[in-house]
């Protein structure tokens, strides 16, 4: 089901649009999830450290991909604001042969490129063996990354947020159910988990393939039928290479940040590998919202319905805000408990240094929930250079901050997580210091008929 974000209430249908979004997200990350519970249960603590910062590893991977869909979908979402069937057509064509040639290259490279990447991230000797094992079989899941990526972005960007869930849906249960086969029956260790993604990685890309070009037969976009266009491209590489930027700016400095986790030895891995996939469950529904408003707001800005941009902001932040504070509230709360859910009592060290994190950035998940609806709002209105700006002040700060206060005795690994929340409330001041300047480039009148 489709549905037009240029009309009705605007909480209301940002809230419905954003709602399976959400649930979406939070599926894969169950399933991400059910990677380290399982090792981290079954196959002990340095498992569990190899699969943790193979996941860090394999997000800033999927974030180059993400980034590249997340800026086509953009632009998706301003042709279906304008009605521009045939620019919108054209403009499909021209990313999908954009980016799945770059995801051919950079699969390759990783292959390739293993082992320095490795050695670059400080991998201990204990578990260096382990982590490759589990990355060279995750990287055969790269492609299918992508297809599931692009036609997922393809089809929020026309309104549709119900089917990539119900695909991830599947993917999700299909990826436990083989975890729980491989690893526990069939004793595969972390190949098994592995093998276990990939597989579902694969359904859930392929299959969505095959519905848009079931259900949408002008989504078929062979290159004889629209001519490939260099002048295409480059509004497409505009939207998409620094929207990658932003995401695999983020995602570097998290995996610089890992590199030094790794450095304080296999336990600080291990309550970082557990903490972190609680971290992300707790604050990906806001950045499925951010990503929701950024829909809504490039589709109104398509429709050049400026008021209604306006009143989606201040809806939106409310909304964000109010979400995150609850889930801080949980977080903080029950960091014990949640801790408890990947890591043995008996894991005295590795427990109390992922309570101390969790308790740490959770306090503070509203900057990260304010920094997500910037994001989004600045790719949505042709402007994600500056979303690569906040980016670089939030990861910047980070990285520098963690190197610095970690290397005081005193503060020791704990100055690796005040980093983070430092990090995103400079760039939410940045971010709306700058939207405040903007705001008077959205007050044009509204073309005649339109809805608020």
């Amino acid at each position: 089901m489709t549905r037009d974000l240029t009309r009705g209430p605007v909480t209301r249908t940002m809230l419905y649009f954003a709602f399976p979004m959400i649930l979406g997200n939070l599926l894969q990350q169950f399933y991400n999830v059910a990677d380290t519970l399982i090792v981290g249960q079954f196959l002990g603590a340095d498992a569990l450290a190899a699969v943790g910062s193979s996941y860090t590893f394999m997000t800033f991977l999927t974030s180059i991909l993400l980034g590249l869909c997340m800026g086509s979908g953009a632009v998706f979402s301003i042709r279906k604001g304008e009605g521009d069937q045939e620019g919108l057509f054209s403009s499909i064509l021209h990313s999908f042969v954009m980016i799945a040639a770059l995801a051919v290259v950079l699969n390759l490279a990783v292959f390739l490129l293993i082992d320095p990447i490795l050695h670059f991230l400080q991998v201990p000797e204990r578990v260096y063996g382990l982590m490759r094992e589990y990355l060279w079989i995750i990287f055969f899941g790269i492609f299918a990354t992508f297809l599931y990526n692009f036609f997922a972005s393809l089809l929020r960007a026309v309104g549709d947020s119900v089917t990539p869930l119900i695909f991830l849906g599947i993917c999700a249960v299909l990826n436990i159910v083989l975890d729980l086969l491989f690893v526990i029956v069939f004793r595969w260790g972390v190949a098994g988990a592995a093998i276990a993604t990939v597989i579902a990685q694969l359904v859930s890309g392929i299959g969505l393939l095959l519905f848009t070009r079931k259900k949408f037969p002008g989504f078929c976009f062979l290159p004889g039928k629209i001519p490939l266009r260099k002048q295409a491209f480059g509004e497409i590489a505009q939207f998409s290479f620094l929207t990658c930027m932003q995401q695999s700016v983020m995602n570097l400095g998290i995996l610089m940040v890992q590199g030094l986790v790794n450095s304080f030895g296999p336990a600080v891995m291990a309550a970082f590998a557990a903490a972190v996939k609680i971290d992300s469950f707790a604050y990906m529904p806001v950045q499925d919202f951010g990503n929701a408003f950024s829909t809504f707001t490039a589709q109104n800005f398509g429709a050049k319905k400026t008021e209604r941009i306006r009143q989606g902001i201040k809806s939106a932040v409310c909304c964000s805000i109010l979400f995150c504070l609850l889930i801080s509230l949980g977080v903080t709360v029950f960091a014990r408990q949640l801790m408890l859910l990947f890591v043995k009592q008996e894991e005295a060290e590795i427990l109390a240094v992922g309570v101390q994190y969790l308790r740490i950035e959770g306090a503070f998940y509203f900057g990260i929930g304010c920094l997500f609806l910037l994001y989004g709002f600045y790719r949505a209105v042709g402007r994600p250079g500056m979303s690569v700006v906040l980016t670089v002040i939030s990861l910047g700060t980070r990285v520098i901050l963690a190197y610095l206060l970690s290397a005081i005795p005193a503060i020791g690994v704990k100055g690796i997580w005040w980093s983070v929340p430092i990090g995103w409330i400079l760039a939410d001041v940045t971010g709306f210091i700058c939207l405040w300047i903007f705001r008077n480039r959205l007050k044009s009148p509204e073309p005649a008929g339109t809805e608020g």
